[in-house]
């Protein structure tokens, strides 16, 4: 009986070894992908100008096939080949959409969402799928001419060989603007 037993745990053990080793790699585009996945603000004191001042949480979720996704902080050191490579915008380009009394939405330039980058997520350098979270945390400056006003975020990223995903819009939410 004890050998019946060894052997069908040693079979049982054997197959599913067998079948682990044939999942397949994801098959992503080597086009980044990203999906919205939520937005979270927190008002919070800035001691500095001694007002209220939202900090806020932008997450959405990535694909990318060959993982060549972020900048290392080498190449950020280089800003002439920086802003010569990367004109207009970083990796990570978030455009701030503000509510209108008509209930529209139009872009407001708000200058701490230009030139934006992200860190290398593939450490290790190998070209292969990537699939995870990015998290965009930043404080909104804190001015006494700041409002309450409701705003969504338009999001798209791209990779080192410049492919550019889609681009997704945020839920809207209210927050410290200066007027």
């Amino acid at each position: 009986m004890r050998k019946l037993f060894g052997l069908g745990f040693f079979l049982v053990t054997g197959v599913g070894l067998a079948l682990t080793g044939c999942l397949d790699t994801p098959k992503f585009d080597d086009t980044p992908s990203i999906r919205f996945n939520s937005v979270d603000t927190l008002t919070i004191f800035d001691n500095f100008s001694k007002t209220n001042a939202d900090s806020i949480v932008i997450t959405v979720d990535f694909e990318d096939g060959d993982g060549d996704l972020g900048i290392s902080p080498a190449e950020r050191s280089d800003t002439t080949k920086l802003n010569t490579l990367y004109k207009e915008w970083g990796n990570y380009e978030i455009t701030v959409l503000e509510r209108k009394s008509d209930g529209t939405f139009q872009v407001r330039p708000v200058s701490v969402f230009e030139k934006l980058f992200f860190d290398t997520l593939k450490r290790d350098g190998k070209p292969g799928p990537i699939k995870g979270k990015l998290d965009f945390r930043q404080t909104l400056p804190a001015t006494r001419f700041a409002k309450r006003t409701t705003v969504k975020f338009r999001i798209r990223i791209r990779d080192r060989a410049f492919n550019v995903s889609n681009t997704v819009e945020t839920d809207p939410i209210s927050v410290f603007l200066e007027q």
